[in-house]
């Protein structure tokens, strides 16, 4: 029996997939990882083997690269169905993104409540992004009913591991009260340390603090900071604030911004 061109070409293409799955089931923790997290171009033929083998970072990483368009053609569809993969499989990061898919109909129909119940696992197994998107969920009662306090709880579990826009929004409850009592000092804790991740918007919030508490020169640099890494709503927001300052370092910086 002959094989056509396009039979041939298709045995030939499984061949190279089992032989891709062989080599994979040689590799060390450490190969692995290198081959995950490599050129997108170069790595999306093993990282797709990788992903129908069964491994979990694989599967999360094909979804990321479907989901961009990043190695891969764009496809959101897909891109959900291997995140729900990875998180059937137990990878919290991935199912924070199922979630995201969710929130943002990414590949599937918006459903807050799905949403939720994938970033309430990602949190509950300790992911901070899982943490800080369920507080977003909690705190405007989206997909489940609104908690602030619950919301301000998962933001400073996630603020505790580092999670920079977590840290602004636990600020921003306790200086309005929001599910707490108001602690001005707790609020410019959780700024200053937003701010030092990198934050832009923590770095504006806590110049405007520093600027209403009499330090402008530090005010005036954390505007700076903000500025250099925000957006243009940032650059308006910092020229409403320096519209009427009167003390020298933020009226230098108002200049420099004309």
């Amino acid at each position: 029996m002959t094989l056509t061109p396009e039979q041939f070409e298709r045995a030939a293409t499984f061949e190279a997939h089992q032989q891709r799955l062989a080599q994979l089931q040689r590799m060390s923790y450490r190969e692995l990882q290198q081959l995950l997290t490599g050129d997108p171009a170069e790595a999306a033929l093993w990282v797709r083997s990788a992903a129908e083998y069964g491994v979990p970072a694989a599967q999360l990483r094909l979804g990321r690269m479907l989901l961009e368009g990043n190695g891969v053609e764009r496809d959101e569809r897909m891109a959900f169905t291997w995140f729900e993969r990875a998180a059937d499989g137990g990878d919290p990061e991935a199912m924070n993104m199922a979630g995201r898919c969710h929130e943002n109909g990414w590949g599937v129909p918006v459903d807050f409540r799905q949403a939720a119940e994938r970033y309430r696992a990602s949190a509950e197994a300790g992911h901070d992004w899982g943490e800080y998107n369920l507080g977003n969920l909690l705190f405007d009662g989206r997909g489940v009913a609104q908690d602030v306090a619950a919301a301000l709880q998962w933001y400073l579990r996630a603020s505790h591991r580092g999670h920079g826009r977590a840290m602004n929004l636990a600020a921003r409850c306790f200086e309005e009260g929001w599910g707490c009592a108001k602690s001005p000092a707790e609020a410019a804790e959780w700024y200053r340390r937003s701010a030092e991740s990198g934050y832009f918007r923590a770095q504006f919030n806590y110049a405007v603090l520093l600027a209403e508490l009499g330090d402008g020169a530090a005010a005036a640099d954390w505007f700076s900071k903000a500025l250099s890494s925000g957006d243009a709503g940032i650059r308006q927001a910092v020229a409403r604030v320096l519209a009427g300052a009167t003390d020298g370092a933020l009226a230098a910086l108002r200049e420099r911004l004309r």
